[in-house]
This record gives C-alpha cells, sequence and structure tokens, in this order.
C-alpha cells in the first residue's frame, strides 16, 4: 500500500515539474488573452463612434470582430503552449472556412453589402427609398437584410446584395423637393393668361418656396392641348400635400378662369368620292 502511494505521489511530482510551468503559463495567456479581448472590443467601438458617418451596428459587428480574433489567437497560443502543433489545425480550419464561405457564398455577399451600406450610408432611418423593385420607407438596416414599409403599409425585408448592387434613389436625403404638375390647356386658349393663372396658384400655396423661384414653360404641343409644366419647389416632407393641393387649386383656378382643360380627342375628316 505505502508503495503504490509512493508511486502516486511520485507521479504527481513528475507530471507538475514536466508541465507545472506549462500550465501556469497557459493561465496566464488565457487571462491576458481575455483582457486584451475586451479591451480590444471597447477601443474599437468607441474609436467608430466619434465618426457620424458609422452606423451603430457596424460599430458592433467590428467591436465584436477584434474581441473574437484577440480570443481566437489567445486559444491558439495556449495550444502551442502545450506544443500542439497548430500549424495543421489552422490549415484545417482555413479549409473548413473556404468550405462554409462558399456554401454560404450568397449570405456573405450580403453581409459584404450590409458593410457597404452601413458605411458609405446612401440611406437610414426613416428615408424613403427606391432601388429596382424595391420601395419604401427605411425602418431598420442590418448585416443581413434592410426592413422598409410600402407606402400601403406592407412590410418588406430586401437582401442588402440586392440593394447595394441597384441605384438607390433617395427621396428624403435632400431637404427640398420639385413639384411638377403638366397643365394641359386647349389650343384656342390665351397661354400667357394660363401661365398668370398658375403663378397665381402657386404663389397662394404657403407649401411652395420663393426660391429657387417656380417656373411656368410651355413643355409641349400635344394632340389634345397645349402642356405647361408647372414647376414648384417645396420642402421634402411637404411634397405629396403640396403637390394635391396644387393639383386642386390648379383645376379650381382654370374653371373659374374659363380656361379649359381638353379631354384627348381626335379630328376625323372624311372625304368622298362620288363615282361617274
Amino acid at each position: 500500500m505505502n508503495e503504490q502511494a509512493h508511486e502516486v505521489i511520485d507521479q504527481v511530482i513528475t507530471v507538475t515539474t514536466t508541465y507545472g510551468l506549462d500550465v501556469v503559463g497557459a493561465i496566464f495567456i488565457l487571462i491576458v488573452g481575455w483582457m486584451a479581448a475586451g479591451w480590444g472590443h471597447r477601443v474599437t467601438e468607441k474609436a467608430l463612434s466619434k465618426s457620424e458617418r458609422i452606423d451603430p451596428t457596424l460599430r458592433t459587428f467590428f467591436g465584436s470582430a477584434v474581441r473574437y480574433s484577440v480570443i481566437v489567437f489567445t486559444v491558439l497560443a495556449v495550444l502551442q503552449q502545450f506544443g500542439i502543433q497548430t500549424t495543421s489545425l489552422l490549415a484545417v480550419l482555413g479549409a473548413a472556412g473556404l468550405a462554409i464561405g462558399l456554401a454560404l457564398q450568397g449570405t456573405l455577399s450580403n453581409v459584404a453589402a450590409g458593410v457597404m451600406l452601413m458605411i458609405f450610408r446612401p440611406f437610414g432611418i426613416g428615408d424613403f427609398i427606391e432601388a429596382g423593385d424595391v420601395s419604401g420607407t427605411v425602418t431598420g438596416v442590418g448585416l443581413f437584410t434592410t426592413q422598409l414599409d410600402t407606402i400601403d403599409g406592407i412590410y418588406v425585408i430586401a437582401p442588402n446584395s440586392a440593394l447595394w448592387g441597384e441605384a438607390v434613389k433617395n427621396y428624403s436625403r435632400n431637404p427640398t423637393r420639385r413639384v411638377d404638375i403638366t397643365l394641359g390647356i386647349d389650343y384656342n386658349d390665351n397661354i400667357d393668361a394660363a401661365i398668370k393663372v398658375a403663378q397665381n396658384v402657386v404663389d397662394n400655396e404657403p407649401l411652395c418656396r420663393s426660391e429657387p423661384p417656380p417656373q411656368f414653360v410651355v413643355g409641349e404641343m400635344a394632340d389634345s392641348s397645349v402642356n405647361i409644366y408647372v414647376r414648384a419647389w417645396t420642402n421634402t416632407p411637404d411634397f405629396w400635400v403640396a403637390y394635391f393641393n396644387l393639383t386642386k387649386a390648379l383645376k379650381e383656378a382654370c374653371d373659374e378662369a374659363g380656361i379649359t382643360i381638353p379631354f384627348p380627342q381626335r379630328s376625323l375628316h372624311i372625304e368622298s368620292q362620288i363615282e361617274n
């Protein structure tokens, strides 16, 4: 019994002597690595928060990426401390990463597009945008998808790659927008009188801006009417209200001034031939 106890004690002493420093070193590396990962996370988010162009979601993403990168290097350092060859392990992880990347190619493209959208910020929360077949008010921007509400209240999730790969029209970015209305008058009506009526309507609309000045031009001699282009500027949030107000007021003012807004019509000329 004493001999067995001595053998166990000798084995413990041998293991402690052989691996003791390695265990202490591994624990020290783990502690330092864990602290460094947290410090890197905080410093990265703090540095990115100084730029207003970088989305908060992107700050969190980069902060987490730095943290987990430090943790991975820490684990590899601990394995190296025990004499484990990490070269073959890295090769296996690289091959697995390549296979996963190929399998998730579409998903990774959405992530890359999400990062680009957050960096360049072609639109933000609350903007009304149009890109390809998608249009609506942006309610959220993530790493994979962008959420929108359409004008008729439908919730839409669009892949980031679909938005980044298309030309994006942001109707909310600029502070002002131009209201374009085509006023068609009869060929027998006085053009200058019609333009005067349109000027009075725009001048009396409080949502229209004086700068840039509105425009009233004869833009087209169409089949059934002479088309006057009425162009007035308004603040972007007031665009649709100004558009509807001007459309209604132009119709009422033309009726009051005796200016005809003609229906589409065609003149038919019939020639009769009398056979001898």
